[in-house]
């Protein structure tokens, strides 16, 4: 008999694990999802991602603004689903409802468990120059990220990885890797596995202080920060008062004063080794290449960048 499922998602990364479940033979009863918000000065009420999805294929679609409700409590037991799956909801799921029974509750989490949990495992191993990353499909226990794991698969972190393309790639094996729990969990020989608790780490949100980056660090430390940042919400300095996002940069071994610029293509001194700059995006303008940036703005040898 198949699976029944009621998936809760939100941003673009929950997409493709939903698709696989709408193309599968799995009954999707219901989707949740955060809320419609406005957006920008139009004040144009905006759906997630996943809520489009949900309303393309005509799935029933739940956004509360809170789950800890008698009315959301009686709605799961009505629905009687086999599995509930979390793929980034962006909501804690309440005790009360996890202690339902005959209810399996699984989340895909963008990290190798016990290590990153929390909200930004994904920039959090960049910026740690961690050398893998992966995803886990674990139980959800009422501690954050802190249950048992049916199944995790790697990848690897180069050093020009950035966080849009493993933000993509993790959604694919994520997906992947919860059809293929899906199945075990049918076969009845599914085996979850204990995290070591002593070994975990957390990956708290990302603060905006935490984008601005600081020439006095280490090369490797700011090509790392570029890199967690990239596309959005962008590492960045000042120069002549206007702010500067870099979309892409590469180490050197030129060396000069931190945040000095020592050479005419943009390469920018730091405590060890130099950044050079590839890709930009100026406050308000549209992001280019370095080459073509330097046309238009005149960058001098010795200049100091805050």
């Amino acid at each position: 008999m198949s699976l029944k499922i009621v998936f809760m998602g939100t941003p673009e990364f929950s997409l493709k694990s939903l698709e696989s479940l709408i193309n599968s033979n799995y009954k999707i009863l219901s989707v949740y999802s955060q809320s419609p918000k406005k957006k920008n000065r139009g004040q144009k009420i905006k759906m997630s991602p996943v809520h489009k999805l949900a309303k393309k294929f005509n799935i029933k679609i739940k956004t509360p603004e809170n789950l800890d409700s008698q009315a959301e409590y009686e709605y799961f037991k009505k629905l009687k689903p086999d599995v509930v799956i979390a793929v980034a909801y962006g909501k804690l799921i309440p005790e009360k409802i996890l202690n339902i029974p005959k209810i399996l509750f699984l989340n895909v989490h963008a990290s190798l468990l016990p290590k990153w949990r929390g909200a930004a495992p994904i920039e959090r191993s960049i910026l740690n120059q961690d050398k893998e990353t992966g995803v886990s499909i674990m139980k959800i226990v009422p501690e954050l990220d802190a249950g048992p794991y049916l199944k995790q698969v790697k990848i690897k972190i180069k050093k020009d990885s950035q966080y849009g393309d493993i933000y993509k790639q993790l959604s694919q094996v994520g997906a992947d890797a919860l059809i293929a729990s899906l199945k075990i969990i049918e076969s009845g020989k599914a085996n979850f596995i204990n995290q070591d608790h002593k070994e975990s780490t957390y990956a708290k949100k990302i603060q905006k202080e935490e984008t601005k980056i600081d020439w006095n660090q280490s090369a490797s430390n700011i090509l790392a920060k570029i890199n967690a940042f990239s596309p959005n919400p962008g590492a960045w300095f000042n120069l002549k008062n206007k702010r500067i996002k870099i979309i892409k940069a590469d180490e050197t071994e030129k060396t000069g004063k931190a945040g000095m610029v020592i050479d005419q293509n943009f390469i920018i001194g730091c405590s060890t080794n130099s950044i050079k700059i590839l890709e930009l995006q100026k406050e308000g303008k549209r992001a280019m290449k370095t080459e073509e940036f330097l046309i238009g703005n005149k960058i001098s040898i010795g200049e100091k960048l805050n």
